[in-house]
Parts: C-alpha cells; structure tokens; sequence
C-alpha cells in the first residue's frame, strides 16, 4: 500500500512537471513585453570619426523598457546598413561607409517591446576607407608564369584584390580573387605563358565597396617544372646523416604521400639539419614545393621532424665546397660558396587547429605540398641546400617526402 502512495506521488508530481513545461512553451512566443510606452531619445551625443566609419557615444534614456539602441545609415547612397547596441553600453560603432564625407545616422532607442523612439539624426564624417587607402599601394608586376601582387594594408582590414583578365574587344574576367588581413601583401597568380597579357585589378571590402580599376600589359617571365631525374646528391661534411634507410634521392622520387621513404637524418646532432643535392642544370628558381610527412601509423604531420622553420641555399659553382650554415641568416647572406636564397616558415594547420590536434583536411593540405617562392634577385644556381633550423618537435633530427623545383634552366 504505501508503495502504491509513493508511485502515485511520483505520477502527480511528473505530472505537473509536464503541464508547467508546456505552458513555458506555450509562452515562449509572447512579446518580450506588452507595455508599448515609447521610450525617450538619446542624448548627449558625440561623435569620433575613424577610417571608413565612427564611433558614437551617447546618454541612454531613463525608460525601464529599452533593449537596444538601433542606428541606420547608408554606407553608399544605395546600400543601408543597421547596427545595434545593447542597453548595456553607450555607444555604438558605424562602420563600411565608402567615401570620406559627411553621413548621417538616424538613431532610435528600442523597447522590449520593439516600440522605436522618435528618431535623432547625427552627422559623422568618417576618414578615408581602409580599401581607398590600400588601393593605391597594390601594384601587378611579371612574374615566373604569370603575375606578382604586392600591397600594403597597414589597417590590416580584411580586404579583397580582384584581378582581371582582359580578352578580346576588351571583356573582362575575374581570373583571380585573393583575400587578406595581413598589413603585407605579396602573393603570386601563375599558369600564364610568356607572352603579354592584359589584366586589371581592383580593391574591395566585405561591405561591398569597390576602388576604380587600374590596367596593365604584363608580360610573365617563362617558368618550367625543373626535371627531377637530373637531380643528384651532392654530399658534403656537414649534411645531415642519414637514419632509418630514408636517402637523400627519396627526397625527388615523385612519391608524396608518406607510404614510401623520404629524406630523414640522425637524431641527435646538432641543427641545421641540412640536405645538399645538384640539380642537373644551372636554373635561375622561381618556387619550389615541399611535402612534409603525413600522417600515417602515427600523426607526423605538424609534428615530429617536419621542417618548420627552414632555408634555401644555392650555389651556380661547378663544385661548390663545404660551409657550415649558421641557424638563421638574412636572405641574401653568402657565405663560402653559398647564398641565402631565402627564409621560410611552415604555414600553421589551415584548419587553426594546434599543431597536435590537426584535422584530416590539415592533413590533406601537408599532403598537396605547399608551394614557396623564390626572391625574382635571386642567382642562377646548379646546387641547392635544404637547411632545417626548427621542426615541429623542436628536436635534433628532420625529414620531409619530396621537393620539386620551378624555374628558368635556359
């Protein structure tokens, strides 16, 4: 008997749980509130200008009822824009205006009720747009199988350069769209054939503003794959030393993908960790591709003795000597009868993962080989050096599965 009490308690209780949980749901769409007072303006109001928008500041108004205060404005005299501050703050930032001129905001305090106040308008007078300000630092110039891109984004705004590609009766198409934070823009397009090509490029922002248009008649500098089967090792004293079976001439075989050897050195001497191979002809370089290790039965990729930060050295010396390279170096260093033909970092896992938490698509980027250029100064070479100053594991060893190189061998 007092058993079944208990469960007929217990079937109550469930019970009231159940009707009170459906008439919050029930609720659930009601208006946040039904006083529909109109609540008063803002006040006070200030204004300091920035580029391409403006922050405001104001006195909120003494109604129990706000929930936001909402600005409206047009950024381009076609496009409006809305931007919403909460009543926990008393400002609000406008921001994607086009031009530098003056602009108006028409403020509103909103209620809970989604009542609007009567409207306060306020003039701003935004500087010039971070877009405006880029555009003119971008410059399109030959490249190795087509065109370099160089800028400077010192806003460091998240901006676009849109390249153009003009065909007969001058039509244009979009043949390239590059996108970037960094304050330092320099970047390559290639797959064009030496001969001169007419393009255009343009700047615009994630609000939709578009800069004019600059023209240009580029001609891109003639680039081909370098021919593995001419490579060759070139062994001297301070190389690395080979571990595990893993030989220098691995490291041009044409297999990427980790399930056959690469180039792998000994633990435990001292860094650089450094390759020397000849490359069959004397080349002037224009870019080269590195596959690191994937992962396999363990996670290489982003880690072990996966080269992070690295160097290229070359030499156009028929037999060029032995020299002990230092961990780092500024580009263009000689030292003996080698030059510094460049300084690289490995890009961090594409996905923002860490480096040991990587994802199968970071994985499927080390797999691609990832492509670095070459400085357009650089001398004509017959012997390059892979020299690795830090791994992933920061330890005293380095591999990597292939290198191929891009250039002019004639």
């Amino acid at each position: 008997m007092k058993n079944i009490k208990n469960s007929l308690l217990m079937v109550i209780m469930f019970s009231v749980a159940i009707l009170t949980a459906c008439e919050k749901m029930e609720d659930y769409n009601d208006p946040a509130s039904t006083d529909m007072t109109k609540p008063d303006v803002v006040s006070n109001i200030k204004v300091d200008n920035f580029n391409g928008g403006a922050y405001i500041t104001y006195t909120l108004p003494n109604s129990k009822n706000l929930l936001y205060v909402l600005a409206r404005y047009k950024i381009n005299g076609v496009t409006t824009r809305e931007t919403k501050s909460s009543y926990y703050s008393d400002s609000i930032m406008v921001d994607g205006f086009a031009k530098k001129q003056a602009y108006d905001v028409t403020l509103y305090a909103v209620s809970r009720a989604d009542v609007k106040s009567d409207p306060v308008v306020v003039k701003v007078n935004p500087d010039t747009p971070p877009y405006l300000l880029f555009k003119p630092t971008v410059d399109a110039q030959a490249d190795f199988g087509g065109f370099k891109i160089t800028g400077n984004n010192a806003l460091k705004n998240n901006l676009g350069i849109i390249l153009l590609g003009v065909g007969a009766g001058e039509t244009s198409d979009v043949i390239d769209q590059h996108y970037t934070k960094l304050p330092v823009v320099d970047y390559s397009v290639r797959g064009y054939e030496p001969v001169p090509k007419k393009i255009g490029y343009y700047v615009m922002d994630s609000f939709g503003n578009i800069s004019d248009t600059t023209y240009k008649t580029i001609t891109p500098f003639f680039e081909t794959l370098l021919d593995r089967n001419k490579f060759s090792a070139y062994r001297l004293p301070s190389d690395g030393v080979i571990a595990y079976g893993w030989d220098l001439p691995y490291l041009w075989d044409g297999k990427t993908d980790g399930s056959s050897n690469g180039w792998h050195t000994e633990p435990g001497a001292p860094m650089p960790a450094i390759a020397t191979f000849g490359l069959g002809v004397s080349a002037k370089l224009s870019r080269f591709v590195l596959w690191e290790r994937p992962d396999g039965s363990d996670k290489f990729a982003f880690g072990h003795g996966n080269p992070k930060v690295f160097s290229i050295w070359g030499s156009n010396v028929a037999a060029p000597r032995d020299a002990k390279l230092p961990l780092s170096a500024a580009e263009g260093t000689v030292i003996g009868d080698w030059t510094n033909m460049g300084n690289y970092n490995y890009p961090d896992p594409p996905s923002g993962a860490k480096p040991v938490a990587h994802t199968a698509a970071d994985n499927d980027f080390v797999k691609a080989g990832v492509s670095f250029n070459l400085p357009l100064a650089s001398p004509k070479v017959r012997f390059v050096r892979l020299s690795v100053s830090s791994t992933w594991s920061s330890g005293t060893f380095a591999h990597a599965m292939e290198m191929a190189f891009y250039g002019d061998p004639r």
